[in-house]
């Protein structure tokens, strides 16, 4: 092969997923050789060419790096240059980064940090039921009906949500916290489900994406993944 999709070789690189990269492109945030990028380009790897990604040189094919990082709340997984909240401004500049999915800015939690565009795909893509577990805090007690409802999809918009595992983390009369399981990444899934059922939620924390767990992992800091943890993802994905 001698030469490359553009999208496909942003992914390689570890810019971000071709879905990413192709909305890079729209977004005209792509130029090749000073020239504004095309879907339709291709990446010669026999001619020397350079490839801005926000008017910065893109760099070769990086080693593939994986890490979680425990999002706090206020931190926007956007990653926006003007946004002095986003995500971009907490991650290193070198191994360039990207959130493998997001968690929205008033939630916390796990969130894996990659420069493998294709892994980051696989996860995103809609049509693989990839778990990810999180434990949410609601204003007021739950009951066995809103367990129930939320347990087998609830409908909102033109959204009818997948049948879930849900749990309360106590059995307790007052308990307002329960641990639920998605194999979907809709945005702002769980708050939209409770506030149909009447629930507002205050607190959302994600705490595991396949058998990966956040565990002790601080909030604001991050870790690379373990061998055995990596070896589990990838044979989660493929």
């Amino acid at each position: 092969m001698t030469s490359m999709r553009l999208s496909h070789y942003l992914a390689v690189c570890g810019v971000a997923s071709r879905r990413q990269a192709a909305r890079l492109i729209d977004t005209g945030r792509v130029s090749i050789n000073h020239q504004l990028a095309k879907h339709t380009d291709r990446v010669n790897f026999c001619e020397i060419e350079t490839i801005l990604v926000d008017d910065k040189p893109i760099l070769a094919v990086q080693d593939k790096q994986y890490w979680l990082y425990h999002k706090p709340v206020g931190i926007d997984c956007r990653l926006l240059v003007d946004d002095p909240h986003s995500l971009l401004h907490v991650l290193p500049e070198l191994p360039r980064l990207y959130p493998a999915g997001r968690l929205d800015k008033d939630s916390r939690g796990l969130l894996l940090l990659t420069n493998d565009g294709q892994l980051t795909q696989a996860l995103m893509h809609p049509d693989y039921y990839h778990p990810k577990t999180y434990v949410v805090q609601v204003d007021k007690p739950i009951s066995t009906s809103f367990l129930s409802m939320m347990a087998n999809g609830v409908s909102y918009g033109d959204v009818q949500t997948r049948s879930c595992d849900i749990r309360p983390l106590s059995l307790t009369a007052e308990e307002d916290r329960f641990e639920i399981v998605l194999t979907q990444g809709l945005n702002r899934q769980i708050r939209r489900m409770c506030q149909t059922l009447g629930y507002k939620v205050i607190d959302l924390m994600r705490t595991q994406l396949l058998d990966i767990r956040i565990d002790e992992l601080a909030e604001k800091t991050m870790r690379p993944l373990t061998a055995a943890e990596l070896l589990s993802l990838k044979r989660a994905v493929n």
